[in-house]
């Protein structure tokens, strides 16, 4: 199956980076996959790490400004209340969806800390995915 998947939230540096990885290390063949932000602010390097303790390098993605995506999306996930308020009018072909996701850049605490934060949000998406991908028909063999 086909589809366009856009995952957004205000900096594109985290959630959104982190789901797009995911989604397209989930997806079946077919499923394109992006990420953007309101205000992208870069990859925070906590993400990066997050996503390569899973197996997944993300290294190669960027913030990007959702202005910036050509076309139109079958899905367009907002991660975070505020991307969901300041992008109401963001059209989707088939389903918006909101998931309120916890702000994993804000974690407070000692280095060992915020980096467990990261890995709880990292799997908290993870899971998100894997559900609604199955029950959309488009979750591929993922590892």
């Amino acid at each position: 199956m086909t589809a366009r998947i856009l995952f957004v939230c205000t900096g594109n540096s985290v959630r959104s980076q982190m789901a797009e990885g995911l989604a397209r290390a989930l997806a079946a063949p077919g499923v394109e996959v992006a990420s953007a932000g309101t205000h992208p602010a870069g990859v925070n390097p906590l993400a990066l790490e997050a996503m390569r303790d899973r197996g997944i390098d993300i290294s190669a993605q960027r913030s990007k400004r959702v202005e910036d995506l050509p076309g139109e999306f079958d899905y367009v996930i907002t991660l975070c209340d505020d991307a969901a308020q300041n992008c109401p009018t963001l059209p989707a072909r088939r389903a918006r969806l909101h998931w309120s996701v916890v702000d994993p850049g804000s974690a407070a605490g000692d280095e060992h800390t915020r980096r467990q934060f990261f890995h709880q949000i990292r799997d908290d998406i993870e899971r998100r995915l894997r559900e609604w991908l199955g029950r959309e028909g488009l979750l591929g063999n993922a590892r």
